[in-house]
C-alpha cells in the first residue's frame, strides 16, 4: 500500500477513486504518567510520555485507515492528513484520513 500526503504519486496514474478512508483512536496515559507530565510542565522540557502516546496513536490510526482502504481494494491512499483534538483533559483523539485509489 502506497501512502502519500500529495494529490498524486510520481510515476503512477490513478485509475479510480474509491473514496474517503479514515482511521482514529482516542488515547490517554495513566495517572502515574500524568503526574510526570505535570512535573515536566513545571520544570520545562519535552513531555516524552505524551510524545510516545501520540506516536503510538498515530500508528494505530494509520493501520485502521489502511485496513479500510484494503477492504475497498485500494492500491494507495493519497492526500493523507492528520488531525488531533482533546476529548478530555488527558485524552486525545488522533484522526487520519485520505483518499483510497486504484492505480493503473
Amino acid at each position: 500500500m502506497i501512502l502519500v500526503n500529495t494529490e498524486s504519486i510520481p510515476g503512477k496514474e490513478i485509475a479510480e477513486v474509491l473514496g474517503l478512508v479514515r482511521g482514529s483512536t482516542i488515547r490517554a496515559k495513566h495517572l502515574g504518567k500524568d503526574i510526570l507530565a505535570v512535573f515536566r510542565l513545571v520544570v520545562g522540557g519535552e513531555i516524552k510520555e505524551y510524545t510516545e502516546m501520540l506516536d503510538e496513536a498515530r500508528g494505530q490510526a494509520v493501520q485502521r485507515m489502511v485496513a479500510q482502504a484494503q477492504s475497498l481494494g485500494a492500491d494507495a491512499i493519497v492526500n493523507i492528513r492528520f488531525s488531533t483534538s482533546n476529548v478530555i483533559s488527558s485524552a486525545a483523539e488522533i484522526m487520519v484520513y485520505g483518499t483510497a485509489v486504484k492505480l493503473q
